[in-house]
């Protein structure tokens, strides 16, 4: 294994993750699902890929994909959180802020 491709692995297992809300929204029914997750860089895609199996847990976004495609949905983040060093408080924040952007949003929780 050569020394770049050590250098590259180790990087990537330090690199910082970024937690927080995100909102997927569903511009023909005007829909929207929020969601909370510890790395908002990776879960558009993995959202996109249950979605397309047809095995999202979340019903009604399973629907509205069924019904409007991949073109009727939009994602975004609502909200970043600080980098948070217990694991504990991170979880208790972004429970509490979700909650927050499901009433601000009256949308559904992911």
């Amino acid at each position: 294994m050569s020394i770049d491709r050590k250098a590259a692995i180790a990087a990537y297992k330090e690199r910082k993750t970024i937690a927080g809300i995100f909102v997927v929204r569903c511009a023909v029914s005007g829909e929207a699902w929020v969601g909370q997750a510890p790395n908002l860089e990776q879960i558009q895609n993995r959202i996109w890929f249950s979605l397309r199996l047809g095995s999202h847990t979340c019903r009604s976004l399973q629907a509205a994909w069924n019904t409007h495609g991949e073109a009727g949905l939009s994602f975004g983040e609502c909200e970043r959180l600080d980098d948070e060093e217990s694991a504990y408080v991170r979880n208790a924040l972004l429970k509490e802020r979700l909650l927050h952007w499901c009433s601000e949003l009256k949308a559904e929780t992911i």
